[in-house]
C-alpha cells in the first residue's frame, strides 16, 4: 500500500484543512461500562449534550470542511435540535448539510453532517446496501472538471460483509475523479481486507497506518480515515486530544496545486496576514 508523503506548501501555496469526527450525537462516554449505566443518555436529552456540542464548535472551527457522523437530525434526544446545523451556526460555517440515515421513532435521528466555508457545487446523498438499513453516504462536489474535488462522508456498518458492500458501491461512485477525499467511521482498520480492496478499487490509499482513534479515553483501534487520491498534497494528518465523544477526530491539511480548484477558497492564514 503506498503512502502519501506530508510536503510543506511552497509560499503562497493554499491549504485545506479537513476534520473527520464522530460525535456520537454530542454524548461523552469516558468507559465501556458507561454503554450501559449511562444508556439513557443516548436516548433523553441532557445538559451535557449541549456543553459537549458547544466545545465541538469551538474546536471544529478551526477547520475548511468538516464530516460529521453520528450527528443527530432532530430528535427527542437532542431536545430536537438539528445538531449539523448547531454546529454550524456557533462555529460559523457559512454552509452546512445533514442526512438522516437511521430514525428510531421519535427517539433519535442519527445521520451525517457537513460543515463547510467553501459552498458545495452539489450534494447527492446515497443510502449505502447492507441486510439492516441506516446507512448512508454525502457525495459532495467542490469545483467543475478535472480540477474538482469529490468529498465522501461515511459511516459504514459492523458487519464485516455490509461493509464489503458499502465500500464497493462507493468504489462505483468515485473510482474515475482524480481528486478524492473519503472521510469518517469506517469501523475497520487499515489493513482489513475490504478497505484494502476499497482503496484498490476507488484509486485511493490510506496515508497512514496507525492513527488511533477509538476508544476516545484510551485509543486502540484505527478505524476513523481520511482516504486520498495518490495525486493530493498531504501537509500533515493527526489525531486530536479531546474526549467530547467515544471517538477522537482525525485531522489532514492538504496543500492545494494546480490540479485542486475549489470556488472561492483562499487560504486562510494568508488573509489573516
Amino acid at each position: 500500500m503506498p503512502s502519501a508523503e506530508s510536503v510543506a506548501p511552497e509560499p503562497g501555496k493554499q491549504q485545506l484543512k479537513l476534520l473527520s469526527y464522530n460525535i456520537q450525537a454530542g454524548t461523552t462516554t469516558g468507559k465501556y461500562r458507561e454503554y450501559f449505566t449511562s444508556s439513557w443518555r443516548q436516548v433523553l436529552p441532557n445538559n451535557q449534550r449541549i456543553a459537549n456540542l458547544d466545545a465541538i464548535a469551538e474546536l471544529v472551527a478551526d477547520y475548511d470542511i468538516v464530516a460529521l457522523q453520528e450527528v443527530d437530525c432532530g430528535s427527542l434526544r437532542s431536545g430536537f435540535l438539528n445538531q449539523a446545523k448547531y454546529l454550524a451556526t456557533h462555529a460559523g460555517f457559512e454552509h452546512w448539510s445533514h442526512q438522516g440515515n437511521r430514525k428510531v421513532g421519535v427517539l433519535a435521528h442519527a445521520g451525517n453532517g457537513l460543515l463547510s466555508r467553501i459552498k458545495p457545487s452539489a450534494i447527492e446523498e446515497h443510502r449505502l446496501p447492507g441486510a439492516i438499513p441506516g446507512r448512508g453516504a454525502m457525495f459532495v462536489r467542490y469545483g467543475e472538471g478535472p480540477q474538482a474535488l469529490w468529498l465522501v462522508v461515511l459511516h459504514l456498518a459492523l458487519g464485516r460483509r455490509a461493509r464489503s458492500q458499502q465500500l464497493r458501491y462507493v468504489a462505483g461512485l468515485v473510482r474515475d475523479y482524480p481528486n478524492v477525499v473519503a472521510m469518517g467511521d469506517l469501523n475497520t482498520g487499515p489493513r482489513s481486507r475490504e478497505l484494502l480492496e476499497f482503496c484498490d478499487q476507488a484509486g485511493l490509499i490510506i496515508p497512514d497506518q496507525g492513527i488511533l482513534t477509538f476508544p476516545s479515553w484510551d485509543p486502540q483501534r484505527a478505524i476513523d480515515h481520511i482516504l486520498v487520491s495518490p495525486r493530493m498534497n498531504i501537509a500533515s494528518l493527526e489525531v486530536l486530544p479531546v474526549t467530547y465523544s467515544d471517538h477522537r477526530p482525525l485531522a489532514m491539511t492538504v496543500n492545494l496545486d494546480g490540479s485542486v480548484a475549489l470556488p472561492g477558497h483562499a487560504d486562510r492564514d494568508q488573509d489573516q496576514d
